[in-house]
């Protein structure tokens, strides 16, 4: 939900820069509800599947590459998704002026790379920045994500 909630903080504050990690980005009155058909998304499973031989559990989907303590340990935090935030549509006019940057995971599954990388050249009007992992680095690769981050930041 971080690429429907960024861009609005965007437009409350200055920030130089918006960095987008494994998020969904939205288009000006969409509802995240909609965006997976408005985006195409329900051909991304399949590519999916393709790569892994089946449809993958949520587990494998999102922390295939996370070591197991950390693994765990997020997968017992986990509480169900409220469903008011889909129905209601993104209250921007337009994306923010702010500089976006999209450091997209090689190896996310969900939504899988391969088709992630047009949505971001189409929907944020950059090309995305590839390295290896999964949905979660923050859990998988800490200091990788935070250098990225700081260097695509900036800072």
């Amino acid at each position: 939900m971080g690429g429907f909630t960024a861009p609005l903080v965007c437009g409350r504050i200055p920030v130089e820069r918006m960095v987008l990690v494994a998020a969904m980005p939205p288009t000006p009155g969409e509802a995240p509800g909609e965006w997976w058909e408005n985006t195409g998304h329900g051909a991304a499973p399949a590519e999916r599947e393709r790569l892994d031989g089946g449809p993958p559990d949520e587990d494998a989907l999102f922390y295939h590459d996370v070591p197991p303590e950390p693994a765990a340990e997020a997968l017992s935090r986990e509480r169900a998704q409220s469903g008011g935030p889909f129905g209601r549509p993104w209250p921007l006019v337009r994306r923010p002026e702010t500089p976006a940057s999209f450091p997209l995971c090689r190896d996310d599954r969900f939504p899988p790379a391969a088709w992630l990388r047009g949505l971001v050249r189409e929907r944020l009007g950059t090309e995305p920045e590839e390295r290896d992992g999964g949905h979660v680095p923050l859990l998988s690769r800490p200091p990788e994500l935070a250098e990225r981050v700081m260097r695509l930041s900036g800072g």
